[in-house]
């Protein structure tokens, strides 16, 4: 099964009664990012399938380790390493004088949910999107929340989340996933 991958994608759409673009963060197994759009399509139903896909990456380095996907009964806990999970955290933060709420994604490798919480606060987005008044924070989708921050095997679809489950394997390279930026359709994927 090595060939399988882990992708997190930004989507985005237009739902009906909106005045501005939406965006969500999508995470699936799959051996292509093709592969992925019936996936993507029943994740966000009220976009009617007018999804399209801002950014992606194959996330194959996290801090300092490699991320494999298996099926669900190949793997043994007998280490620290075993133990470390991947989660996604959503910083907000604001600048001065910007009609705006900027936003830093980021998958870090911890034990738990504390120690990935502190990771994240020690990002440079963290510490430079803050004023007096309008500090950032860890969001979630219904708002402020520093609880809400996910384990990526969690919010896998059911189907995938019961077959697969992701393992981290102590690697020492500095090498940085490749991020895919543009516009991207489904049908062009």
């Amino acid at each position: 099964m090595s060939d399988l991958k882990l992708y997190m994608m930004m989507l985005g759409c237009t739902p009906g009664g909106r005045n501005t673009e939406q965006h969500d963060v999508y995470f699936a197994v799959a051996h292509h990012i093709r592969d992925t759009i019936p996936e993507i399509i029943k994740f966000w139903p009220e976009a009617k399938g007018d999804i399209h896909i801002d950014a992606w990456r194959e996330v194959t380095q996290v801090d300092n380790f490699s991320v494999e996907v298996q099926l669900r009964d190949t793997m043994v806990v007998n280490s620290d390493i075993d133990r470390q999970k991947l989660f996604f955290v959503n910083l907000g933060g604001y600048k001065e004088n910007e009609f705006d709420e900027f936003h830093y994604k980021m998958i870090v490798a911890a034990s738990d949910k504390g120690s990935a919480i502190m990771q994240a606060k020690g990002s440079a987005f963290y510490k430079h999107t803050r004023f007096k008044g309008a500090e950032s924070h860890i969001d979630d989708k219904f708002g402020v929340d520093v609880d809400d921050i996910y384990q990526i095997e969690d919010i896998l679809s059911p189907a995938v989340k019961t077959k697969y489950q992701i393992r981290l394997n102590l690697n020492e390279s500095k090498d940085l996933d490749k991020l895919n930026l543009g516009y991207f359709k489904l049908d062009s994927l």
